[in-house]
């Protein structure tokens, strides 16, 4: 019985230390590292990923995360230095590179981080006009960055990026934007008409220079109007006559003189009537 019992408590203490053993080894992942606290003290040495062996109820290992994290900002309302109300959200990447220092120093780092993002943003919405908000946001962002990367990097974390995701306007202010994008699409519009008239008005100019020159030309011009005309199929002959002739023929009629004839009574010279002068020859000459 002796013998029994002996060999029974030897196999209890054996299976007692293999468990011990067992409950003792931990499983570091790919991209975990391990922080031991030995009786409360840090181990200077981190635990790399593999299967990694603590001492029973002296060892303490917690695992920290390496990869790189994605965390969304809740959106932060605020005011521009151009007094406009906005909304902007955004996100920041990041990860952990000293996991001593993540674990040490502060206690939760992934909440700190969350805080420091979302008082940076409301900063860089304070600071920032709302022109600077809607087409630089590269600068802003990289001004963010480092408002986040400067507390961020005494805790052993690295900020990757961080990028402002939307902004959010009020009704009124959209419709503003809108009424200065038609007027700067008008105004557009305007340059452009009034360049291309001053372009078409050079060349006319060019042109009547050369038709005032070479006659000819005029008359070939002339000429391709009524080709023009005549190709529409129509019974309507136009032909252009040109004023410059209209004017020569003006200057080149004599003026006919109005013959005044003599008035019965004292009222002055009268003008003769051709009617009657007319009918005075007939008469005379024998019906």
């Amino acid at each position: 019985m002796d013998m029994l019992y002996s060999l029974g408590m030897s196999a209890a203490a054996a299976l007692v230390l293999v468990w011990g053993c067992l409950s003792n080894i931990r499983v570091v992942k790919q991209y975990e590292r391990g922080v031991v606290f030995r009786f409360g003290r840090v181990q200077d040495h981190v635990r790399g990923p593999g299967l990694t062996m603590l001492i029973p109820v002296a060892d303490r290992l917690q695992k920290v995360n390496t990869q790189i994290i994605t965390m969304p900002v809740p959106a932060q309302d605020g005011i521009t230095r151009d007094n406009v109300t906005v909304r902007v959200d955004a996100v920041i990447y990041f990860n952990v590179t000293d996991p001593v220092r993540a674990v040490v120093d502060v206690q939760d780092y992934m909440s700190a981080i969350g805080q420091v993002a979302q008082t940076s943003l409301r900063s860089i919405i304070g600071k920032s006009n709302l022109d600077d908000l809607l087409s630089n946001r590269e600068r802003l962002n990289q001004g963010l960055e480092l408002l986040i990367d400067s507390p961020a990097v005494g805790w052993g974390i690295n900020i990757d990026r961080v990028e402002i995701k939307d902004v959010v306007l009020p009704d009124s202010m959209k419709r503003s934007i809108a009424r200065q994008a038609e007027a700067e699409r008008e105004r557009r519009a305007r340059v452009i008409t009034a360049d291309g008239e001053l372009q078409a008005s050079e060349k006319l100019a060019a042109a009547a220079d050369v038709m005032a020159a070479e006659p000819a030309a005029l008359q070939l011009r002339l000429l391709e109007t009524v080709v023009e005309v005549a190709a529409e199929k129509n019974s309507t002959v136009v032909l252009p006559f040109p004023v410059e002739l209209l004017r020569f023929l003006e200057r080149a009629t004599p003026a006919q003189p109005v013959p005044i004839r003599q008035s019965d009574d004292s009222r002055g010279p009268a003008l003769e009537d051709p009617v009657d002068d007319r009918s005075s020859r007939v008469a005379a000459n024998g019906g």
